[in-house]
């Protein structure tokens, strides 16, 4: 079977009720990202950044993987997909999605303070402030802020470079180091890009460009994909 790589943004996830952060009334109009996404932050104020992404864990209880979500998992039936996402919900997991990699980290996971490879699925929405892992750490969110290592870009690296067909959805591919996997990619490839402000800032060959929220786009596309195994 040949390979898709799906990349997706906040574009999927906001359909489902999950505030974005970039967009005019996305989560930035409330907080500053140096006050809560940093490990200065953290350093600073732990608990002001343990409240905010409980706040955020909460939100997530409250909502539901959409149509987009529902639609990858089709796929599966005649394709080997890897969805590779910038999101830190879980909607492609509770879709039914198998192969994920998490570039910015897991909502619903925390971690050791000493170790980031001790992980522990987080029962419920809250982690009370100053929870400590085995080893005698505070417990922090699993989660890459910004200025800090993305451990995954290299299992999705290599994903990307095995792809047949590549399919991003609802991300502007501005940010850094997500936006560069696209360079990873076979050239001769077959690429969509579904959002409805979707921008092309260079030339990509071989590209259908779907101006749709990821609703509506995303179906079309799978459509498509799964007429052409036939």
């Amino acid at each position: 079977m040949k390979n898709i790589v799906v990349l997706t943004g906040a574009g999927i996830s906001a359909e489902s009720g999950v505030p974005t952060f970039r967009d005019s009334d996305g989560l930035w109009c409330n907080y500053h990202v140096e006050d809560v996404a940093t490990h200065e932050a953290w350093e600073r104020n732990p608990q002001l950044v343990n409240d905010f992404y409980n706040q955020r864990r909460k939100q997530l209880y409250e909502v539901e993987p959409n149509a987009a979500h529902y639609a990858l998992v089709k796929l599966e039936d005649c394709y080997n997909v890897t969805v590779v996402t910038q999101n830190i919900d879980d909607l492609h997991e509770r879709a039914g999605s198998k192969n994920i990699i998490h570039l910015h980290g897991e909502l619903k996971k925390v971690r050791s303070t000493k170790d980031p490879d001790l992980i522990y699925d987080l029962d419920g929405w809250e982690l009370k402030y100053g929870t400590k892992c085995e080893l005698g750490s505070i417990l922090r969110p699993h989660i890459v802020f910004f200025n800090e290592a993305v451990p995954n870009m290299e299992p999705a690296m290599r994903a990307t470079e095995k792809a047949d067909i590549i399919i991003v959805i609802g991300t502007s591919l501005q940010v850094y180091p997500a936006a560069s996997l696209l360079y990873y990619a076979p050239p001769d490839l077959k690429k969509y890009l579904v959002d409805p402000k979707a921008e092309v800032q260079y030339p990509v060959t071989h590209l259908t460009i779907l101006r749709e929220k990821a609703t509506l786009g995303v179906p079309q596309v799978v459509e498509t994909l799964l007429n052409d195994a036939k």
